[in-house]
């Protein structure tokens, strides 16, 4: 489904073009397959971000190559779609009208961008809050608006850029377990950003872990905790301690 080679960016020096500052990523290779749910997860400033928005087409990387469905990324695209940590939704539209947004600007009917975007909002639980603004709903639940306007162009690959860390800790593990519901139903693969190492295990079929100076992958840890997670409590299961212990190890060295 996704395939980085040897990615690498650099960020230039504001006040001297040609004068390399911080070198982000470094010959970032990886590969993601289809319907698979992947992490990223490491410290501030590891790249985590860079090579997300690299793969969602809103900045260009200096080498490597980026390929979804063996097409070369060059650009946004339809195949993916992201959803940022902070909820990005127009204060001056309601629910439904927000999930309808990028279906307007791609040119669908009214009638049938409603009947899609009521789909999504069913799906992430937020029936009968279609006609409040964003103002008037809880931060969580502005975030399952965002989830639902992503998912509501049936991307190949949803990105999510650590899209919890603003909610409080019961929130966010509210919707955790609600992404992997989502993501069960839906035909997508999700590349998630995360500083949580519970969250990573939780998620997850396989967590990428990065260090910074410069921005590379240091270890890939696949989890083979069965799902789905929500039933009982996979987090005492001894599995996920030695997991959490390991990817502990692996963020500390």
């Amino acid at each position: 489904m996704l395939e980085v080679k040897q990615l690498s960016k650099v960020f230039f020096e504001q006040n001297d073009p040609r004068k390399p500052g911080l070198v982000a990523l470094h010959n970032i290779s990886l590969v993601v397959e289809k319907n698979e749910f992947v992490s990223l997860l490491g410290p501030s400033g590891c790249g985590k971000t860079t090579l997300i928005r690299v793969i969602a087409g809103l900045i260009p990387a200096d080498r490597g190559q980026i390929l979804v469905n063996s097409r070369p990324v060059s650009a946004p695209g339809r195949d993916r779609c992201m959803v940022f940590q902070q909820f990005g939704l127009l204060p001056w539209r309601t629910v439904l009208s927000n999930v309808e947004f990028g279906l307007e600007i791609e040119g669908v009917a009214k009638a049938e961008r409603a009947q899609i975007a009521r789909k999504y909002l069913e799906l992430v639980g937020l029936v009968g809050f279609e006609n409040y603004y964003p103002h008037q709903i809880s931060g969580g639940m502005q975030q399952r608006v965002g989830i639902a306007r992503a998912l509501s162009k049936k991307p190949d690959i949803l990105l999510m850029d650590e899209p919890f860390g603003a909610v409080d800790a019961q929130t966010r593990e509210q919707l955790q377990e609600e992404l992997l519901k989502i993501w069960d139903q839906t035909d997508t693969t999700v590349v998630f950003v995360t500083h949580s190492i519970d969250e990573a295990i939780y998620l997850s079929d396989r967590v990428v872990v990065m260090q910074s100076r410069p921005g590379r992958i240091k270890e890939e840890l696949t989890v083979d905790l069965p799902r789905p997670r929500w039933e009982g409590d996979v987090k005492a299961d001894p599995r996920f301690s030695q997991l959490r212990a390991r990817l502990r190890e692996s963020l500390r060295g």
